[in-house]
């Protein structure tokens, strides 16, 4: 009996120290939907507002006497171009090379594999500027894909998807051969449907990296028919700074679509990360 009781005491602390860590990390998050959503003489005063307006949404979108309207709208579908289009060729390139790393033999597999390896560990912001001057000299600057090409490979995927594709047994691939298929039929037809859990995870993390970029999309564009959402929140402090309900109502939306994202594909995105955490 006493030990049956020990365990619920247990079970209640455990239950109680998780639920206070839950909440102290959902909060900010209900409070900034929260206040986007409260009248704008509650909005940071109180914790739970009285009521409910969309007010900030619609200010947001129609501007108001002393603030120009911003195409928030075009912002958000540039967001999606620029997010959608650069997460599919990071998956596709890892994809490729992944499988040829993992299941080809060829001469130099291993010096590359090394090579991905050590790119990994070098910050990213130190090929910023060539990065930039290259993008500039092929005539990509304030365009699509100047945002998109350069964001289009994913070391760190390659480096996931190669790890997953050695577990896949060999003998699978080989009588897959016997059967005529070939690489790419093997890999989009066998290999592909067997990764579902990791490929989720890298999808949803490498479209949550893209979606908030900001120091990119900001050098590298300047027309304001291009600018994505998130470079647009950027420059909200200036001109936004005294109306803090519309610079809420914009977080949410640009938080938005990464949470229906991880809602729809949470029970793929945990057998991923199992994978991951072996």
């Amino acid at each position: 009996m006493v030990g049956s009781k020990n365990k619920k005491l247990q079970l209640i602390l455990l239950y109680t120290i998780a639920i206070i860590f839950l909440i102290i990390m959902v909060y900010p998050y209900l409070y900034m939907v929260l206040n986007s959503l409260a009248p704008w003489d509650q909005v940071d005063r109180k914790i739970i507002p009285t009521g409910i307006t969309l007010k900030s949404y619609i200010w947001l979108l129609r501007g108001g006497e002393d603030v120009t309207p911003r195409p928030w709208l075009r912002a958000f579908a540039n967001s999606i171009i620029v997010t959608v289009s650069s997460t599919f060729l990071m998956m596709v390139t890892a994809l490729l090379v992944a499988y040829a790393l993992s299941k080809i033999v060829f001469k130099g597999s291993r010096t590359i594999n090394n090579i991905i390896m050590f790119q990994m560990f070098y910050p990213s912001i130190i090929l910023l500027i060539p990065t930039f001057l290259l993008v500039r000299k092929l005539g990509l600057y304030d365009t699509y894909w100047g945002m998109i090409i350069p964001k289009s490979v994913s070391l760190w995927a390659i480096f996931m998807y190669t790890n997953f594709f050695k577990a896949i047994p060999n003998e699978l691939i080989e009588a897959a051969k016997i059967d005529g298929a070939n690489e790419i039929k093997i890999l989009f037809k066998i290999v592909l449907p067997m990764s579902k859990s990791i490929t989720t995870v890298i999808f949803l993390f490498l479209f949550m990296e893209r979606w908030v970029e900001l120091l990119w999309d900001m050098l590298v564009v300047h027309d304001q028919n291009l600018l994505t959402l998130n470079v647009m929140l950027a420059q909200m402090f200036g001109p936004y700074g005294a109306y803090p309900g519309p610079m809420y109502a914009a977080s949410v939306i640009l938080t938005m679509p990464i949470l229906i994202l991880f809602i729809i594909f949470s029970k793929n995105f945990k057998e991923g990360i199992q994978f991951v955490l072996k």
